[in-house]
């Protein structure tokens, strides 16, 4: 197979659940625009391929009732196991992220926007 039909066959059974009553118009919303990992920026893959690099929901600030674009992320479930319930600013400031390079400036846009808010060091 050609990587595009691959990445073709992947695309059409890349599935997540989403369990965080996101709703539709926003899942849309944040599935166009983050294509790789808000974080390591890393392409996402089935989970019958890696599980680690499988795409999952992120709650930037660790607070499920805040269901917002700038809150609601898709990473992949190596960096979301790893930030756990971790402050956003705490995590980038982990080990994890110093071993893969993930910076405050390495990150995606919405990530950076999120650390220049208050909130994001509870």
């Amino acid at each position: 197979m050609q990587p595009l039909e691959i990445r073709n066959k992947f695309r059409g059974k890349v599935t997540l659940a989403n369990n965080w009553n996101i709703p539709d118009w926003l899942e849309k919303e944040v599935r166009d625009r983050d294509k790789v990992c808000v974080y390591c920026r890393s392409e996402f893959t089935p989970v019958n391929v890696s599980r680690k690099t499988a795409a999952s929901w992120e709650h930037i600030i660790n607070d499920v009732s805040i269901i917002t674009r700038e809150n609601i992320a898709l990473c992949c479930c190596g960096c979301n196991s790893s930030k756990g319930q971790k402050p956003l600013l705490e995590w980038l400031n982990s080990k994890y992220c110093s071993d893969r390079n993930i910076s405050k400036d390495s990150v995606a846009p919405i990530i950076k926007t999120a650390t220049a808010t208050a909130r994001c060091s509870e």
